[in-house]
């Protein structure tokens, strides 16, 4: 037989018997890159589940604390306007009221500070940035001042105070920022432009 299509015959033949043993040669093989394939998928999805509880903790956490975020929103505004009307009522008014009126403010004082302290138990913290460097994160300014006792760039009056629930913000507080005062006349003179005359 020395026909050259009966040798590309036989030799095509050689091939596919060689490649069908080299797939379906080695078992053990097989089995191993099957077996490592699954232990990839496994290891895979472990720590996939492994970060969906770790996700799942800090979400209940994050709804723990700041769950209440929106409730606290809302009674702010009725802490406020306690706060208000206690400062409505002046010392002199406080000194020439009757017993009952002295009672009744008394009791509005206790109030405010009870709503304050359960706030407080349930993270919500009151916070007064007077004197701080202003910080656009957590105040709101409403209002510049010019003044020559702050450096500019600080909190020279807090007009509302601002309020945190764990460690973001509830309600930024609202400032009046100082600024640096305008140079008086005087140091504009200091240096002299020479005159036209003189050139």
């Amino acid at each position: 037989m020395t026909d050259p299509t009966a040798r590309q015959a036989e030799t095509m033949a050689a091939e596919t018997d060689s490649s069908v043993t080299a797939e379906a040669g080695d078992p053990v093989a097989e089995a191993r890159s099957e077996a490592a394939e699954f232990k990839d998928k496994l290891l895979r999805t472990l720590a996939e589940m492994e970060n969906l509880r770790k996700r799942t903790e800090r979400e209940v956490i994050d709804a723990r604390l700041y769950g209440i975020a929106g409730f606290a929103r809302d009674v702010l505004a009725v802490a406020d306007n306690m706060h208000r009307a206690l400062e409505a009522i002046g010392p002199e008014l406080r000194d020439a009221a009757d017993a009952k009126v002295k009672a009744f403010i008394e009791g509005v004082e206790i109030t405010e500070r009870e709503l304050l302290k359960t706030l407080e138990k349930n993270g919500v913290k009151k916070f007064s940035p007077q004197g701080e460097k202003f910080d656009p994160n957590v105040h709101q300014a409403m209002y510049e001042v010019q003044t020559s006792d702050q450096p500019p760039g600080q909190v020279a009056q807090v007009i509302q105070a601002g309020y945190m629930i764990g460690d973001r913000v509830l309600r930024p507080a609202l400032v009046a920022v100082s600024k640096a005062a305008p140079k008086s006349p005087a140091s504009a003179n200091d240096n002299p432009q020479p005159d036209d005359a003189a050139r």
